[in-house]
């Protein structure tokens, strides 16, 4: 389903299920994060998660007009996966500024050593921040968008129950993990 502005709520309407939804929307975006060592999580996006970002805007900037509701869905809508990608928000975590500027300066590349490895295929890395740059010689960005491009063989064998690793290959940041069988479900439904 695509999300067009007649498929959206109202403000009206959504301001009167926005807190009732809150529960069921961060189980979903709990279900779709995994996380990849202590500070990394990549937050998989779907139809769901952005049709809910796109209505947040919309709720906090308080947009009703059809232009600027426009606006807001070529914004997001492009990050809904399109049946041969997983696509995701990488968030880069360090509580403390004065560590996160010194890794944040360690890490810069850290987007594009980002992969996703099906049993039995290669790894297929992230296509890191095609919408624009996201980092320069100091430092990487504590958030990217990325996108993982699946062969089709690969598709079919994570639809058929193959599992799944998520890692790094970067020097300051070696790290890969097995998405759980939840998780994995609910994204192998983004593959067509």
């Amino acid at each position: 389903m695509t999300i067009t502005r007649e498929s959206l709520l109202t403000l009206e309407a959504y301001s009167k299920i926005r807190k009732s939804s809150k529960p069921e929307v961060i189980a979903h975006r709990r279900l779709r994060t995994v996380h990849l060592g202590e500070h990394i999580s990549v937050q998989f996006e779907d139809e769901q998660t952005i049709r809910r970002q796109i209505q947040e805007m919309l709720h906090i900037e308080k947009i009703f007009d059809e232009d600027g509701i426009q606006s807001e869905i070529d914004a997001y809508a492009p990050l809904v996966p399109d049946g041969s990608n997983w696509k995701a928000t990488m968030l880069i975590e360090y509580p403390d500024p004065h560590e996160r500027k010194r890794e944040l300066a360690r890490l810069i590349g850290v987007e594009d050593r980002m992969f996703v490895e099906v049993e039995g295929h290669a790894r297929i890395y992230a296509i890191a921040d095609e919408d624009l740059d996201r980092e320069n010689e100091e430092k990487t960005s504590s958030v990217h968008f990325v996108r993982f491009e699946f062969p089709a063989a690969a598709r079919d064998a994570v639809r058929a129950g193959a599992s799944v690793k998520l890692g790094c290959d970067h020097t300051n940041y070696p790290a890969h993990v097995v998405i759980s069988a939840e998780s994995l479900a609910s994204l192998a439904g983004d593959l067509r």
